[in-house]
C-alpha cells in the first residue's frame, strides 16, 4: 500500500552536499521502519543510514563516518538523508526503503529487511 518516491539526487563535486527527500504516500500506521539504500557499480546494496518510524531511533553504517544524517517528518510523511562531506565513494544509485515487518535484532540495518523500494535517485560525486 506504501509507495515511495526519491528526489534530491545530484552530481556534485568532492566536499560538497546533498539533501536526498522521500515522499511516502499511502497508509504509515502500520509503517515501521525506513532507510536509505545505496548501491554503488558492481557492489551489493548497502544501508546507510535507517529509521524507525514510530520513535525515531537511527542507524549508520560506519561507512558514512557522521557525514550523513536521516530525519523523518510524521506528519508530512517525509524521511530526509542530509549528506555533507561527499566523496568520490559516496557515487551510488540511492533507494528510499521502507518495512512494515518486525525486526528480530539487527533485522532492520540490512537490505533483505526491506521491500517496499522507491525508484531511486542517483548521486555521482566527481571533480
Amino acid at each position: 500500500q506504501l509507495e515511495l518516491e526519491e528526489s534530491g539526487g545530484d552530481s556534485v563535486q568532492p566536499g560538497g552536499s546533498l539533501r536526498l527527500s522521500c515522499e511516502v504516500s499511502g497508509n504509515t500506521y502500520n509503517l515501521g521502519y525506513l532507510a536509505w539504500l545505496r548501491q554503488a557499480p558492481g557492489k551489493e546494496h548497502e544501508v546507510v543510514a535507517a529509521i524507525i518510524w514510530p520513535t525515531g531511533d537511527t542507524y549508520y553504517d560506519d561507512s558514512v563516518e557522521g557525514r550523513f544524517t536521516i530525519s523523518r517528518v510524521k506528519a508530512k510523511k517525509a524521511l530526509y538523508l542530509q549528506m555533507n562531506r561527499l566523496g568520490p565513494e559516496d557515487t551510488a544509485m540511492y533507494y528510499c526503503v521502507a518495512s512494515e515487518r518486525y525486526s528480530i535484532g539487527g533485522e532492520w540495518t540490512r537490505p533483505t529487511f526491506y521491500d517496499i523500494w522507491g525508484k531511486g535517485t542517483q548521486v555521482t560525486v566527481s571533480v
